[in-house]
Parts: C-alpha cells; sequence; structure tokens
C-alpha cells in the first residue's frame, strides 16, 4: 500500500503550485487583450430591441440628427475644453473618457488605450437609436473633409484620408501611430458586426 509521507505530500503540494502559478500567469497574459476588444464593443453592444433598430434605420435618411448641436445653455462654456468639431455635418461636441454605453449616452467616447493628443486619438459615438447620435452623418465624410479636435488649450485640424469598414474584432485602428491621426468609430446600420471606420491625418 501507498504510503502519504511527508516528503511525497510536500512535492504534490510544489508541483501543484507550479501549475497554478502557470495557470495564473496565461490568464493574465491575456487579460489585456480580453478588455482591449470588450472596451471596443462596450459603447456598440446591441442592447436595443431590433425592433428600435428597424425603426430607426426607416427613419434616418430623413429626420434630422439628434442633439448635433451643442446646447450651451446647458452647459458651461469651459466645459468644452475637449470636444470634437466637424463642419462639413455641422457637428460639434463634448469629449469624454470612455466607450462605454454610459458615456457615448451623454459625449462622444475616448478609446483609453489611444492617445489624447499625438499619435492616434481614437473616438466613437452612436449614430442612431438613442439621445445623442453624434455620429449620425459620420457616412456622409469624404476624403479631404477637415475635423477639428480640441484638448484643453491644443487645437488640431484633421483632413479625412481614409474611411472605410472594418470587423468589430479589428483591434488595428486603435494602435498607436508614427503621424498625428484621428480616428473616429461607429456601428454599421443593420451590421451590428461591423464598425464604420473614418481616419485623418494632421494638416
Amino acid at each position: 500500500m501507498f504510503k502519504y509521507t511527508t516528503r511525497c505530500i510536500n512535492i504534490t503540494s510544489f508541483i501543484i503550485s507550479v501549475i497554478i502559478f502557470f495557470i495564473l500567469n496565461l490568464f493574465y497574459s491575456n487579460f489585456n487583450q480580453i478588455t482591449r476588444y470588450t472596451s471596443f464593443r462596450a459603447g456598440f453592444s446591441v442592447d436595443q430591441s431590433i425592433k428600435d433598430m428597424q425603426n430607426t434605420q426607416q427613419n434616418q435618411d430623413t429626420q434630422k440628427p439628434e442633439n448635433i448641436q451643442i446646447n450651451s445653455d446647458s452647459v458651461e462654456k469651459e466645459n468644452y475644453d475637449w470636444c470634437l468639431e466637424i463642419p462639413n455635418i455641422k457637428l460639434k461636441a463634448q469629449i469624454s473618457e470612455g466607450t462605454t454605453k454610459e458615456i457615448m449616452d451623454k459625449f462622444i467616447g475616448h478609446f483609453e488605450e489611444s492617445s489624447r493628443l499625438i499619435g492616434n486619438v481614437a473616438l466613437a459615438a452612436h449614430n442612431r437609436g438613442y439621445e445623442n447620435n453624434y455620429f449620425h452623418d459620420l457616412r456622409k465624410l469624404k476624403e479631404g473633409d477637415e475635423i477639428l479636435y480640441t484638448y484643453k488649450e491644443d487645437i488640431k485640424e484633421y483632413i479625412v484620408n481614409k474611411h472605410y469598414i472594418i470587423k468589430d474584432t479589428d483591434l488595428s485602428c486603435l494602435e498607436n501611430t508614427e503621424e498625428n491621426t484621428i480616428t473616429l468609430i461607429t456601428c454599421v446600420e443593420n451590421e451590428p458586426e461591423y464598425r464604420r471606420c473614418i481616419q485623418g491625418i494632421e494638416k
């Protein structure tokens, strides 16, 4: 019969500890990638019903974009030290950190892993079906259109140079760039697995 000696128990405990250590290490190494993917999807989750999406889609080309302009009466001017302006689609709105639904219900969201000033500034917003649909007309932008980005005392001017569709699993558009770039992301109408991506390069 096998005897459970103290030495045997100690060796077994050591082996179990090593296995647990490697499992935790593997989990931690994948955690950052999972977090980025969750952040990318969070603000675009399909929480609303299919019926709501269909109703808003039917009216998309006929109704006016909701709450596109800044309401200077309800928010003090000094709060707009972080904002986005796109003259061709008459957009000017505040930016806030994060891309959760709660953030994007009120603001344009900033992807936390992207730059705020130097490199790639990545932003996201709703385009239909919510109280504030700041990126409602993003699909109308074309190469050469101007994008104005304000962060505190800095005002940057970008020119649109890319307009394309990506999968919701494609995180490459969030990566930093050597040139100063701005990336605007929103849902694709009735295609929840895709995102519309507009990129501009600094003048």
